[in-house]
């Protein structure tokens, strides 16, 4: 037996130090954390101290039980988690879980999993940090009661089944108010005027902008027309050096949002890569605030700039973290070897590794030199001026090897189509040839949809959240329901061009596309209707300043400065009496709205959230004939659905012809359109309206995807027509009623038999998986009862 045994977190991360320490360690994981908070209303006794209790779920009870045995058995254990909060809590988990004795424990931490950053590590161990250990509490028990208290609350007022979270609510709350500065936003138009001209000498030709825009078509033209007779010729030539800086190498944060822009990846994908990266050895730690570079990395980074690039690449530079409450003896994420460019792995491992590694070699390099030309060209008929600018580089720099992306939500408020193009040579009073001239009509642009990336960057800019809560924040708001992250077609905008031909102004009115999005972040009706209740009810749960406040807290409960339990004690006493005062005086939220009057019935029409969603209605619940219903369609919403589109609704189903002497129905469900045939249903195809679809449409629809239904079907077992072997994306596999079945490898699928079939059904673990679920599912709805009795009780 080993003398000292090492726990990690992750298997990856164990394999990996193995190879880095002797036969006298054995390193095993813990799969993460080892013990929750009990999922009863007992877990957090709010008169004693915040105290909680604990359980080890059953499926770590294994890991538990191996765990105990191995550090029993060894001289010493070394706790080696992550080197935050979350892994400070996990160390003292395992300390308590274990039962392990403080002389013969040792507590490690490193930011990087290197042979040198072990050893080290090994060499500088200490106890655990509980002022981090109280910090990772106070969030967890915090959270817990905003959950456990504010959930009911909810579903009593709301709707069932529905839970509201700390940061989560405050991540819905800026959607919900970026989507309503959006629908309140009124564009405003003017006219851009660009002009083509040529030099008299060697006619190259530029493009020139006035930098005015005119408000009225009518001062557009009378410019143009002032103009057509008038002499050009450059009034000024100004030549200025310029420089650019690299950024900072990566926080989590700028990783995420970087990762986004140039990768397409979600906040939730780039933390899964990162994590193995960190865990091969390949990156530093990925959850960090922290900008600073070790002076080891510093000087491998002088090294591999100067031997690749050259001494004139190089410019030694050290960043200083803005964030609140970061710790500069973290570091920011880099390779832990510069040497390696690239790496071996997955296509997204290679690729996330290449933009980190780019950022932190950047951070290290000398900055791009340019020179900025700009000329002003005189219009002998007018006062203005046009401006010219032209950009050469004169030395590449860090731009060489990274060029930072910025997020197309750049605060303009206009359309802004220019560049930085060469200019020809030019000299000061050179006459110059009018080659075009066109003044066309732009508008202003409402707020920008939050991505992922971008909700990052703001709650990080209001102190919301730390490096290891933004990816969870993120797909927590998702997979609840209350946002949806999506890509929304635009919709046809006229514009007018004036443009000069022939010694005349010709105005033309074109169409363009506008507002079309690209995984956007958008509110649903029961986010809003969540957020109002909210704001409404508990300003404090969802005010940025206030959240920002309690992070705050947490941060100075870290550095020992604040005792974590009178923290709680603080939140909690007005929270609780919220809690109890709205569960009394409180109305129930619907977000209803009255939209008008139906012509045919005279009955009342409203829009509102029902029980599987938002719905428009017709008619009220206590009218003798019942009220008809219909769902709203994707991108419609309770604030902004028109009473017109609302009765546009009604029109569905709709009968659009028969098809093998059947008839055919378009209507929409949960899922999207559909058109309904023979108890049998075929979606629609995006971007077809059910509103315009023929018979013609219908068929082809059908019979497209029975032959697809055909093509996927292998065979069917004359045992059980719900057993058959089809073709998926990755091979044939059996589909047993609701199961899917993975076919062992080497198997001919000719030979399987039915009893084969019912012997991997039996087997499988996600069938089981599946069963065990529904089970305790069952089980804790009948236990529900008493867990509100206790709740009140208290």
């Amino acid at each position: 037996m080993a003398k000292n045994l090492l726990i990690v977190e992750s298997p990856a991360k164990a394999k990996t130090i193995e190879g880095y320490l002797g036969k006298d360690f054995l390193v095993k994981s813990s799969y993460g954390h080892i013990r929750d908070l009990v999922k009863t209303d007992d877990a957090i006794d709010t008169e004693n101290d915040f105290k909680q209790k604990y359980e080890v779920p059953s499926d770590k009870k294994a890991v538990v039980s191996e765990l105990k045995k191995l550090a029993k058995e060894a001289e010493t254990v070394w706790l080696a988690s992550d080197e935050d909060r979350e892994g400070e809590a996990i160390s003292w988990h395992l300390y308590e879980t274990l039962g392990l004795k403080e002389d013969k424990t040792k507590r490690i931490v490193f930011h990087e999993i290197t042979k040198p950053a072990i050893l080290k590590a090994i060499e500088e161990p200490r106890t655990i940090d509980y002022n981090l250990v109280n910090a990772q509490q106070a969030r967890r028990v915090l959270d817990r009661l905003v959950g456990f208290e504010l959930s009911p609350v909810l579903w009593k007022k709301v709707k069932p089944s529905l839970s509201a979270g700390r940061v989560q609510s405050v991540a819905v709350r800026l959607i919900v108010e970026r989507e309503r500065d959006i629908n309140k936003f009124e564009a405003d138009a003017s006219f851009k005027v660009v002009a083509i001209f040529t030099t008299g000498k060697g006619k190259e030709q530029f493009k020139a902008e006035l930098p005015q825009r005119f408000d009225k078509k009518e001062e557009a033209a009378e410019f143009l027309n002032a103009c057509i007779k008038a002499i050009f010729e450059v009034s000024s030539l100004e030549k200025k050096p310029a420089k650019r800086t690299p950024s900072a190498p990566f926080t989590t944060s700028t990783l995420q949002q970087e990762a986004s822009r140039k990768l397409g990846f979600s906040v939730a994908r780039t933390m899964q890569v990162a994590q193995r990266l960190y865990e091969a050895g390949r990156i530093t730690y990925m959850r960090t605030d922290s900008v600073n570079l070790s002076d080891t990395a510093i000087q491998a980074a002088e090294q591999e700039i100067v031997g690749a690039y050259g001494e004139k690449y190089h410019k030694q530079r050290r960043y200083k973290t803005k964030a609140a409450g970061a710790q500069e003896a973290h570091e920011a994420i880099r390779p832990t070897y510069f040497s390696e460019h690239t790496i071996d792995g997955d296509n997204a491992e290679r690729r996330l590794y290449e933009l980190i590694w780019k950022r932190a070699i950047a951070s290290q390099m000398s900055e791009a030199e340019f020179e900025k030309t700009t000329a002003k060209i005189n219009i002998s008929t007018r006062s203005e001026d046009f401006v010219a600018t032209g950009e050469v580089m004169k030395f590449d720099g860090f731009l060489k090897v990274y060029m930072e992306s910025t997020d197309e939500e750049s605060e303009q408020t206009f359309d802004n189509d220019g560049d930085n193009a060469l200019l020809p040579p030019l000299e000061k009073g050179q006459p110059l040839s009018l080659k075009s001239l066109q003044a066309t009509e732009r508008f202003s642009r409402p707020p920008a949809r939050y991505t992922e990336a971008s909700l990052v960057k703001k709650l990080e800019e209001l102190g919301i959240g730390r490096p290891s809560t933004y990816a969870p924040t993120i797909s927590t708001i998702q997979n609840r329901g209350y946002v949806v992250k999506e890509d929304r077609d635009g919709r046809e905008r006229s514009y007018v061009t004036l443009t000069v031909e022939q010694e005349a102004v010709v105005e033309q009115i074109k169409t363009e596309i506008t507002g079309a999005e690209r995984s956007k972040m958008f509110p649903t009706d029961i986010g809003v209707l969540v957020n109002d209740f909210l704001v409404e009810h508990f300003n404090d749960i969802v005010d940025y300043h206030f959240t920002a406040k309690v992070e705050k807290e947490f941060d100075e409960i870290a550095q020992g400065d604040k005792e974590w339990t009178d923290m709680l004690k603080n939140f909690y006493g007005p929270f609780h009496d919220g809690i109890q005062d709205t569960l009394e005086h409180a109305d129930r939220a619907t977000h209803e709205r009255e939209l008008g009057v139906d012509p045919e019935t005279g009955k009342p029409v409203s829009v509102r959230v029902g029980r599987f969603g938002p719905l428009v209605q017709i008619g009220a619940a206590d009218d003798e004939e019942k009220p008809r219903f219909a769902s709203l369609r994707k991108g419609q919403m309770i604030e902004t659905i028109t009473f017109e589109e609302a009765m546009d609704l009604f029109k569905l189903p709709k009968k659009v012809g028969e098809f093998e002497e059947k008839e055919m129905t378009v209507a929409i469900g949960r899922f999207g359109p559909y058109i309904r045939h023979a108890s049998a249903f075929y979606s629609l195809p995006k971007g077809l309206d059910p509103m315009d679809v023929t018979e013609e449409e219908a068929v082809q629809i059908i019979k497209e995807k029975r032959q697809k239904d055909i093509e996927k079907v292998i065979r069917v077992f004359d045992e059980n027509p719900e057993a058959q072997i089809e073709n998926g994306r990755w091979g044939p596999f059996i589909r047993l009623g609701k199961q899917n079945i993975k076919i062992p490898k080497g198997t001919e699928v000719e030979k399987i038999t039915y009893e084969d079939v019912l012997k991997w059904a039996d087997a499988d673990p996600k069938g089981k998986a599946k069963a065990k679920a529904k089970t305790a599912s069952a089980t804790k709805t009948t236990k529900k009862a008493p867990a509100k009795k206790a709740a009140k009780k208290k």
